[in-house]
């Protein structure tokens, strides 16, 4: 279960796990984009649930989560991709409103996709919970202060439903994505000065060049969606991260938080 599968993100590894012989339940709040997803999806003879829900209403997740188990039985594997990138510019300048509506996407739209497919996951003993962060969750991020307060406070959120589903076999983790060239590139652009100089900068060089490769954002999800991942929960992984060290091997406590420290002593997670 993929939310925000429209586009974006959520997109590449809505095609990416059904490459990988997933079957995909694919929601997000607009018809045509879930149209195209799936087409591409059964062009390549994969399997997709098209499903429309707001992840701020709990109601049509429920209501998803009865139609996916239904189609393709216990949902495994829940990524919560769904999120807006809100207001751009000084926090004294922005909308109020706008502020809030960001809070509510991007940190109440994960819980409640998580109250939505948690109760089964812990009756089973077992699953899989994957949420993209994002800039500001880890380090400062001006002029974009609704978005990395609640991208900060999904990883909290993450750290702390970890440890307690961790007796019920529920493995739960964020996963940073990196820049990578979507609608919120384009925004950050026209938004100018409201968007400070070094965004615009890292937005019109990924503009440029596309940013990270699909394939790696997809390589690192397949792996905390896998068994292979069982012993790694609460954590906060960069896909620039070595993150192939963990295959076997545990991460310690404070390694891959919130709060993270490198080797060098620096804040990682940006």
């Amino acid at each position: 279960m993929i939310t925000g599968a429209g586009r974006g993100i959520g997109k590449r590894l809505a095609i990416g796990f059904a490459a990988h012989g997933a079957r995909v339940a694919l929601l997000a709040r607009t018809k045509p984009e879930l149209d195209l997803v799936n087409l591409e999806i059964e062009h390549a003879s994969g399997t997709a649930l098209r499903l429309r829900a707001n992840v701020t209403d709990l109601e049509q997740l429920a209501a998803a989560g009865d139609r996916i188990r239904t189609h393709f039985g216990p949902i495994g594997v829940l990524v919560c991709a769904a999120g807006i990138q809100g207001p751009v510019g000084s926090f004294l300048e922005t909308p109020p409103k706008a502020w809030a509506e960001t809070i509510e996407v991007n940190l109440l739209g994960v819980a409640n996709s998580c109250r939505a497919v948690l109760p089964q996951m812990v009756e089973r003993r077992s699953g899989k919970i994957i949420v993209l962060s994002g800039g500001g969750a880890a380090n400062p991020r001006p002029y974009f202060s609704a978005y990395a307060a609640s991208k900060a406070a999904v990883v909290r959120f993450v750290e702390t439903l970890a440890e307690e589903v961790r007796d019920h076999n529920v493995q739960v983790n964020a996963m940073a994505p990196g820049g990578v060239y979507t609608h919120m590139t384009d925004e950050i652009l026209r938004a100018g000065d409201k968007a400070g100089w070094k965004e615009r900068e890292e937005a019109t060089q990924i503009r440029i060049t596309g940013g990270v490769p699909p394939e790696q954002q997809i390589q690192l999800a397949l792996f905390l969606a896998s068994e292979s991942s069982n012993h790694i929960s609460g954590k906060l992984i960069h896909v620039r991260d070595d993150w192939k060290k963990l295959l076997h091997a545990n991460a310690s406590r404070d390694l891959y938080t919130l709060r993270r420290v490198d080797k060098r002593g620096l804040g990682a997670g940006s």
